[in-house]
């Protein structure tokens, strides 16, 4: 009889033991699980809203030394406007009628072609658009430029540099030609070498 007691005591201990290692596991498994993410917390913020990106064309070097300041300025990220067929000395020559930029800037149709169309557009909010004054205007690549992208809901403006003339009517061009309904402000002559503090200045009174 007291063997059979025993027998049974024991399977019974062993039954607990078997219990406890079962809640163990469960317990485990529970805590490891990941947490849920808050996506609904972020969905409803643009991607890139705050970020900054300073598009550039240059050919002689002083609009790509503008826009160099004018990212450091705004701590923005830069992006080169590439003409497939490179610019040289020589299609600059305003002295002479048949040179490819003379050519091109008097017709409102050319459209340069972009070495590539992988600039990160999407990635940011504001856009600030760097380029040299060619025959009272922004030189047809970046027609081609604002052309390729859709700028919706973007932040938008324009600096320039200029052997003479102003900015005149050049960003607002661009404006009318860009791809999608970007809120524009007015856009602004610099000189390539423009101290830093007064191009932000400039760009802080925007009101972007």
């Amino acid at each position: 009889m007291k063997k059979i007691w025993l027998i049974g005591l024991s399977l019974l201990i062993m039954l607990g033991l078997l219990g406890c290692g079962s809640d163990s596991g469960k317990a485990e498994q529970k805590a490891s699980a990941p947490a849920p993410q808050k996506a609904a917390e972020t969905a409803s913020v643009p991607a890139g809203k705050g970020k900054i990106l300073v598009a550039y064309f240059s050919v002689t070097g002083n609009t790509k030394e503008l826009a160099e300041n004018t990212a450091r300025a705004l701590g923005a990220d830069l992006y080169e406007i590439r003409p497939a067929k490179p610019y040289t000395s020589e299609d600059l020559n305003y002295n002479d009628e048949s040179t490819r930029a003379t050519v091109e800037q008097k017709d409102d149709e050319a459209r340069p072609e972009l070495a590539d169309q992988n600039a990160p557009v999407a990635e940011y909010g504001t856009i600030v658009l760097a380029y040299p004054i060619w025959w009272s205007q922004a030189p047809r690549i970046m027609d081609t430029f604002v052309e390729s992208y859709d700028f919706t809901g973007k932040n938008m403006t324009a600096v320039c540099t200029s052997g003479g003339s102003d900015i005149g009517s050049s960003a607002d061009y661009l404006q009318n030609l860009a791809k999608g309904k970007a809120h524009w402000k007015p856009g602004k002559l610099f000189s390539p070498r423009t101290d830093a503090q007064e191009i932000k200045s400039w760009f802080d009174g925007l009101g972007f």
